[in-house]
């Protein structure tokens, strides 16, 4: 009997001291994790209308409007913070040359992160701690204070005798496996990046983007520049998530985004001064506004711009009124002439290029103003290109030569001019460091563009390839100016405008930006895709970039129609495609452009191969139709660029920005919205004659048969989609709707 009493006994007691020894364990095993976060300071914390709760070995941010919320949330237990000594190694390379390679190697990690203290005396809050390691023990303070708006932004500073030689930081923070992320800038193959790794690199989007064959040979043949899904001219360290949690960096230099794990998303930035911010909304648009309120908002563009189409043309004065006689007899509505070639062409591997010394070539552009004026009778602009680079070659560097003696160049560590490599032909690159480099550029676009060729717009071209072993005029790292130089190329074009009195009736497009690039520019296009199909670098991509660049604030995007790369092989002397889009590309890129913020061409890189808008008769009359479709829509647009400069809302939205709380959006790609009123489904697959397009709650339209689709709460449905008639719907008693139909019917499309 007394061993039957005692073994419950024993079993009891045993069970006692487990319970008491296993959170102890639990402890120890927490501190030896690598990134175990232990905190001595539990308690709740006020910044505005944010809430910090520290409990629990963790950190929750919320916000006074919604206190049930979750805004922002470390990993419990785990190190939110860490720092790191790194070296990398970087590679530039690509034709042009401004593709990267970066190679980090880490020299010592501090993963481990103590919070030690909290001091809340005045409107900052500031949260002190260390951050430890093998080798690596470093304390650190972190700041956070309302920054405008309902903005909570967070600036953390490694202190001590060690902080100098760590020159990396990370974030990290809890997520859940339903979350989506998207934004992250202009990225062109996905809008959802869960499960994704994004750098936030400018760098040139690259060549068929990790299109299976193609980009392989084209990396064989050229020295890499074929780029990958996740490489983009216009990235943003930005996102907005399903869940309307938002944050992004103010820093300039790369970071990397990684949402990988299904339960958590970790950001690393090569510098230890991490500066960013959380912001709070109830809407993805009301998040966007406030997104927006840092970066700058785009203004509405010029009345011209909505008239017609811009068309682009090359090859002279000659060839360009002959294209004009073209379109004249056609009943094209034109709102400009591109001319890309104005400052003459050179023969290179890649076929026919500019001279970059940017002054008119009057011997291959004789009687331009005249070609002007012809413009000016017909109500349409004159439109040319710029970009930062000069030609080196003799009898074309007037410019260089200026630039190189006054000292306006990006220079190398030996002080001379840093030659970038394009194609088979090298150019120098203007320093937009230098307060007095930007005035001459400024001048060359005041005196050459808007002056001598009266110019009311321009491509902006490049603004990816500042070398991270550059030396600056103003001294600065030019790894942190890397990613800025674009914003600064905005601003200088924007600044010419403004100089020359000119600002609202001027436009100049970019591909290259970063994340205040919108406050800057007036227009960007999303580079230079491949005239194809897919959705790695072709027509699929131009949906994606504006779906994604929308979110991060590029509330003007547009594409250039049917795609810019074309490649061919001469045979026999005749030069035979291999890639260059044909009849019915071309024909659905216009369709899905006229339903965007600017409809405007591209000849493309290899004109010859490729199919062009006076190419037959049919096309001709397609391109008139949709370009009056566009123009129809220019009540429309006007409306919702005022609310683009007034909020960030962007004109093409993703469905996601106005039905949040339809999880069957999540995942589309090749649909939008034209603001909130009409969707559209443009044919995006070759051979194809209808479209399955998802439409959210509601009751919608088809813009061409008037039938009414009730969606009931979401639905899936499968449209005709003929020539000329793209999958387009608007939302049922919509006045955007009625005064288009109204306006189609009066040009005879119904």
């Amino acid at each position: 009997m007394r061993t039957r009493i005692l073994r419950p006994v024993r079993a009891l007691a045993f069970l006692l001291a487990l319970n008491f020894l296993l959170p102890l364990s639990a402890a120890a095993m927490q501190a030896q994790s690598p990134d175990a976060l232990a905190s001595r300071v539990d308690g709740a914390y006020r910044v505005g209308a944010f809430s910090l709760s520290f409990a629990n070995n963790g950190l929750r941010i919320g916000h006074a409007a919604e206190p049930a919320r979750i805004l922002w949330a470390s990993v419990p237990g785990r190190a939110f913070l860490g720092a790191a000594q790194g070296q990398a190694d970087i590679r530039q390379f690509g034709t042009p040359d401004g593709s990267y390679r970066i190679d980090d190697k880490l020299l010592a990690q501090c993963l481990a992160q103590s919070i030690d203290a909290i001091d809340n005396a005045t409107d900052t809050l500031v949260v002190r701690g260390r951050l430890r390691g093998p080798g690596c023990d470093v304390a650190y303070r972190l700041a956070f204070d309302v920054a405008g708006g309902n903005q909570l932004r967070f600036r953390l500073q490694l202190e001590g005798p060690q902080a100098a030689q760590l020159n990396r930081s990370y974030l990290r923070h809890a997520s859940s496996a339903d979350e989506r992320y998207f934004g992250l800038g202009q990225q062109l193959t996905w809008f959802d990046q869960k499960g994704k790794t994004i750098p936030v690199l400018v760098q040139e989007h690259g060549v068929g983007r990790g299109l299976p064959g193609f980009t392989q040979l084209f990396d064989l043949l050229e020295g890499g520049g074929g780029g990958s899904e996740v490489s983009t001219g216009a990235p943003a360290p930005h996102y907005l998530s399903s869940k309307l949690n938002s944050l992004f960096l103010e820093n300039t230099e790369y970071s990397i985004f990684d949402f990988q794990h299904p339960e958590r998303v970790e950001i690393k930035l090569f510098t230890s001064a991490l500066t960013g911010r959380i912001l709070y909304g109830r809407t993805p648009l009301e998040l966007i506004r406030e997104y927006t309120a840092y970066t700058g908002r785009m203004p509405p563009l010029p009345d011209w711009v909505g008239r017609g189409a811009i068309v682009s043309v090359q090859g002279g004065t000659d060839e360009a009124n002959k294209k004009l006689d073209t379109f004249e007899r056609a009943g094209i509505p034109l709102a400009g002439l591109w001319i890309q070639d104005w400052s003459g062409v050179r023969i290179t591997n890649a076929g026919k290029q500019l001279w970059w010394n940017w002054e008119l070539d009057e011997s291959y552009y004789p009687r331009w103003d005249a070609l002007v004026d012809r413009l000016a009778r017909l109500g349409a602009r004159m439109l040319v290109y710029i970009n930062p680079f000069l030609s080196t070659e003799a009898g074309h560097d007037s410019l260089y030569q200026q630039a190189r003696q006054a000292g306006y160049l990006v220079k190398r560590q030996d002080g001379t001019p840093y030659l970038i490599r394009n194609t088979n032909f090298d150019a120098a690159l203007v320093d937009l460091s230098n307060p007095e480099a930007r005035t001459w550029i400024k001048n060359v676009i005041k005196n050459e563009l808007l002056g001598h060729t009266r110019a009311s717009g321009w491509m902006a071209d490049f603004g990816e390839a500042l070398p991270f072993d550059a030396v600056l005029a103003d001294g600065n790292d030019p790894a942190a100016w890397h990613n800025r130089y674009p914003e600064e190329w905005a601003a200088v074009n924007r600044e010419a405008m403004m100089e020359a009195g000119r600002e609202g009736d001027v436009i100049a497009f970019h591909r290259s930006g970063f994340t205040r690039s919108p406050g800057q520019g007036t227009l960007f296009w999303l580079g230079d895709q491949l005239q194809t199909w897919d959705g790695y670098d072709g027509i699929r991509t131009a949906i994606v970039g504006m779906l994604s660049g929308g979110v991060s604030g590029y509330s003007l995007l547009h594409s250039d129609t049917g795609g810019y790369n074309a490649f061919g092989l001469t045979v026999l002397g005749r030069q035979v495609p291999v890639i260059a889009r044909n009849k019915e590309l071309w024909m659905r890129w216009v369709e899905l452009n006229a339903f965007t913020g600017v409809l405007r061409t591209h000849e493309g890189l290899n004109p010859a191969i490729s199919w062009q808008v006076d190419s037959d008769a049919e096309t001709l009359a397609h391109f008139a139709r949709m370009s009056k479709i566009f123009r129809a829509l220019g009540f429309y647009r006007q409306g919702l660029m005022q609310q683009a400069a007034d909020s960030g809302a962007p004109l093409v939205r993703h469905p996601f920005l106005e039905f949040p709380s339809d999880q069957n959006t999540y995942a589309l790609r090749y649909q939008y919205m034209l603001g909130s009123d009409f969707m559209v489904a443009p044919v995006v697959t070759r051979g194809a004659q209808a479209v399955r397009l998802y439409l959210p709650a509601g009751t919608w339209i088809d813009l061409w048969t008037g039938r009414p689709f009730d969606a009931g709460s979401g639905a899936w449905t499968e449209v005709a989609a003929p020539f000329g008639k793209p999958a387009v719907f608007y939302k049922a008693g919509s006045a955007a709707g009625a005064r288009l139909v109204t306006a189609l019917r009066l040009e005879g499309f119904y």
